[in-house]
């Protein structure tokens, strides 16, 4: 597979990404079924061209593709539309799909357009090993987690705002009802929790190794500590303090735009994570 195909590739993708996105933003506007399915269907096209090109560069750089930047965004889109096509059909929870991609085609833009470093994946070669591997796939995963966690808060919200303005229609009638999107907010929170948290430690853990010094007050560190901090404080206020309602909901909507911040600005301003940028 030639460059030019890859590049070929990644323009189709993106532009079936795109009409699904579109076709399940008019199933949100007004209930359409056969853009819901037809949405669906350019979506898992969108998967499989995402998943033969995640085996090509992984057979050429014989390697896992998560240890630059640029690599991870790639496997966090890909993580996002598995994700995605799994609660379609699993869970059936109108709208959440639509939100999921949103993210999802954010970032998978983010990849098709950015210009690709060299060097940086010639400094992520010499720095590669498991220890390292582990601890970076572990975290994307987790922010996969905390992804959906925060569509079902936006959902919530939207959800809340249509009974308090007494709007009683299709929307109102198709995104379930708010206990249900509360718990499972909660519930994917404290999957992507512990899974940060050992991302974060098992990183530690390489740096201490493997770096000749350690900078415990560089920014990406700090950040990633600060994220989880929040994340826990979520969990308190929720299983200890019993909070609950759309102010829990708000509160994990800030979380996840603090983990955006960290996640995308966060190695830029970092001196640690020289190689992922």
């Amino acid at each position: 597979m030639t460059e030019l195909t890859m590049t070929r590739l990644h323009e189709i993708m993106i532009i079936l990404y795109a009409v699904s996105v579109l076709l399940y933003f008019m199933d949100f506007l007004q209930k359409n079924q056969k853009a819901n399915r037809l949405a669906f269907w350019l979506l898992a096209i969108v998967w499989v061209l995402q998943t033969v090109f995640l085996f090509f560069y992984m057979t050429r750089t014989g390697r896992f593709p998560v240890l630059t930047l640029f690599e991870g965004i790639y496997f966090y889109a890909w993580v996002l539309v598995t994700l995605s096509l799994a609660i379609n059909r699993l869970m059936r929870v109108d709208f959440t799909v639509f939100f999921v991609n949103v993210i999802g085609f954010i970032f998978m833009a983010i990849h098709t357009f950015a210009p690709i470093q060299v060097s940086t994946n010639a400094a992520a070669e010499r720095l590669m090993s498991e220890l390292l591997l582990i601890h970076i796939t572990i975290a994307l995963l987790s922010y996969a987690a905390f992804s959906l966690s925060v569509v079902f808060s936006v959902l919530y919200v939207l959800q809340y705002r249509l009974l308090k303005q007494k709007k009683w229609g299709q929307k109102l009638q198709r995104i379930t009802d708010l206990s249900r999107l509360e718990k499972s907010s909660f519930i994917l929170n404290v999957i992507g929790f512990p899974m940060l948290l050992l991302s974060l430690i098992l990183g530690v853990q390489w740096a201490v190794i493997t770096l000749p010094y350690m900078i415990w007050y560089d920014v990406k560190i700090v950040g990633s500590f600060l994220i989880l901090t929040i994340y826990g404080v979520f969990l308190y206020m929720k299983a200890g303090k019993g909070l609950t309602g759309k102010s829990l909901a708000m509160l994990n909507i800030a979380a996840f735009l603090c983990l955006l911040i960290n996640f995308l600005l966060g190695s830029r301003w970092s001196s640690f994570h020289f190689w992922y940028m």
